[in-house]
């Protein structure tokens, strides 16, 4: 009896192992063929998305490259499948040059030209529509796990005061609607034209005085414009969002952007 008894605490041991290995290879295909967790490490999308905001990358969006898919069916080069990026989505991409994970919005596309004059978007040479949408404000302090603390239009100001940045409606040329942040006028205000290669998108942060983005050239710290096989897949929601220097840090939790529309 008592071998019976240890072959099936064995037995039902070894079907544990297996339930949890099969969970984990299922978790892993889910990830790598469908979607993608995300966390924001910093505020270059304020306020779309803050840091210490969650959320899941739709991999399926613009299809698969050797990127967003590490599987043999998918390209060297270019995409498979999915759809063609829409301006004023927000993307995932590999950065071109180290590596890493950026998210910004989608500006421009293969054969526009691009530039700010005076702290306002032009594409193809129109001004985009904007109107004033109050101001942005947040407490001065340490943000997220790299305890990062905001810029600010009324700066400098010191720990626990309120920061404040302009914000604006932005108007794309399709009609998406999106707010974007200024702080004050910088070099990226003014730039000059640039026009996005065939093949390849201009990308923004909606937190215009603190983004590196494609208005700036690799060489300096930026990203230019992106090829399209670094495309990862494109954020749609919020899931979760943490205020704090850890999600379990409960009573840091922004309960109200719990699964939210990202516009």
């Amino acid at each position: 009896m008592a071998s019976r008894t240890k072959e099936k605490r064995g037995e039902g041991i070894l079907e544990t192992v297996k339930t949890v290995v099969y969970a984990l290879l299922i978790a892993g295909v889910f990830r790598t063929l469908f979607f993608q967790p995300f966390w924001i490490p910093s505020g270059s999308m304020k306020d779309t998305l803050l840091i210490g905001d969650f959320l899941f990358v739709n991999k399926m969006a613009y299809g698969y490259s050797k990127y967003s898919c590490p599987f043999a069916i998918c390209p060297i080069s270019g995409r498979l499948f999915g759809s063609e990026p829409t301006r004023g989505d927000v993307v995932v991409f590999r950065h071109p040059a180290n590596g890493s994970d950026f998210i910004k919005r989608l500006i421009g596309l293969p054969g526009d030209t691009v530039q700010m004059r005076d702290g306002l978007l032009y594409i193809n040479g129109q001004p985009v529509e904007v109107e004033d949408a109050g101001t942005f404000t947040e407490i001065m302090e340490p943000q997220g796990p790299q305890g990062l603390r905001p810029r600010c239009a009324n700066g400098p100001v010191g720990d626990g005061a309120v920061c404040e940045s302009e914000r604006q409606i932005e108007t794309l040329p399709n009609g998406v609607k999106h707010d974007i942040l200024n702080i004050g006028t910088g070099w990226a205000d003014n730039t000059p034209v640039f026009t996005v290669p065939e093949g390849e998108y201009f990308f923004m942060g909606d937190n215009r005085d603190n983004s590196q983005d494609s208005r700036f050239a690799l060489a300096s710290g930026g990203v230019g414009t992106v090829p399209a096989e670094f495309l990862i897949g494109r954020a749609d929601r919020i899931i979760f969002s943490s205020a704090g220097r850890s999600l379990f840090y409960f009573w840091t939790w922004r309960s109200d952007r719990f699964f939210k529309a990202i516009e």
